[in-house]
């Protein structure tokens, strides 16, 4: 009987409740089918990628997003698909990290980048909005800008007078995305090395892939 009652204590031991996380996983883009597998959602697909990769979901809504629990290396972090289209992302992150405590420096973003051919990356510590309006409002909400982020090359415009929105926002297509596919699969290994505080060795290794 004494067996008994020992198992119902098991039973009823309430679970101790999982560490909160260290770093914010932040895949930029704009919600919606008609933005899908579009160039300014390429941070969205790194994150669906890195899903994939890792057995992971990022369904769950909170902090105006769909978010998700993912293991980087030996870290815990918080992946998140801002809900709130590309010009107030920041509302998210910093709704975010003002809950569990994280600063810039553990916030690492992935966003798309024009300046960058499909199939190239590029790693920065820090750094200016470079024009993009996902990374100003980040900035403009965590009045910081040291934030890492991993920039994924969507290609320039096709020309100077070709519509900025139009471009950004225009689908990717079937070559473009077979030559971004590298870059999706090692953002994991990227935000990885980026936990564990080997910046150098990240942008060594990644930075300017393709080329």
């Amino acid at each position: 009987m004494s067996d008994i009652f020992e198992l119902f204590k098991k039973i009823s031991k309430p679970k101790t409740p999982p560490a909160p996380p260290e770093f914010l996983l932040v895949g930029l883009g704009n919600p919606g089918k008609e933005y899908a597998q579009t160039r300014h959602n390429a941070g969205f697909l790194a994150i669906e990628c890195i899903c994939r990769q890792k057995n992971a979901e990022c369904n769950r809504l909170k902090f105006k997003s769909l978010v998700g629990d993912l293991t980087v290396g030996d870290h815990r972090a918080l992946m998140m698909m801002p809900q709130t289209y590309m010009n107030n992302s920041g509302t998210a992150v910093k709704e975010a990290a003002d809950f569990y405590k994280i600063p810039p420096e553990k916030i690492i973003v992935i966003v798309d980048d024009i300046n960058l051919e499909p199939g190239q990356m590029r790693i920065r510590k820090s750094g200016t909005d470079g024009g993009h309006n996902g990374l100003k409002s980040i900035i403009y909400q965590l009045e910081a800008d040291t934030f890492p982020r991993i920039r994924l090359g969507v290609g320039k415009k096709p020309s100077k007078d070709y519509d900025l929105a139009a471009w950004v926002t225009g689908k990717i297509s079937k070559e473009g995305f077979e030559q971004m596919r590298p870059c999706l699969e090692v953002c994991y290994d990227a935000a990885r090395m980026i936990t564990d505080g080997d910046f150098e060795g990240a942008m060594g290794k990644y930075n300017g892939m393709n080329r």
